[in-house]
């Protein structure tokens, strides 16, 4: 499933997709390098294609022509975050 790097919903992008492409939850670019799968923090210039462009942030919508959506699981991350802080706040209860 397709989730948004910003808010972590999940969005459906269809074959229309384009660099202005939005959001519907949180109205932030879909078209970012946090979104594609390319994307990685340890990656020199935060980019594992190496031949794609290099762009200054992140978090907006730029022309890169190697992007491809990623294919992320945001709802099994986000039940083990909530269910990780369920245990710390039950461990602290009195």
């Amino acid at each position: 499933m397709k989730t948004c790097s910003l808010c972590g919903k999940q969005v459906e992008v269809d074959k229309y997709f384009s660099r202005k492409s939005v959001c519907p939850k949180c109205g932030g670019d879909l078209h970012i390098c946090m979104n594609c799968r390319f994307f990685s923090e340890r990656a020199h210039n935060k980019c594992s294609e190496p031949k794609a462009d290099f762009q200054r942030t992140r978090d907006k919508a730029n022309f890169c022509d190697y992007f491809s959506f990623a294919e992320r699981e945001a709802s099994s991350s986000d039940a083990a975050k909530s269910d990780a802080i369920k245990r710390l706040e039950d461990l602290f209860k009195k």
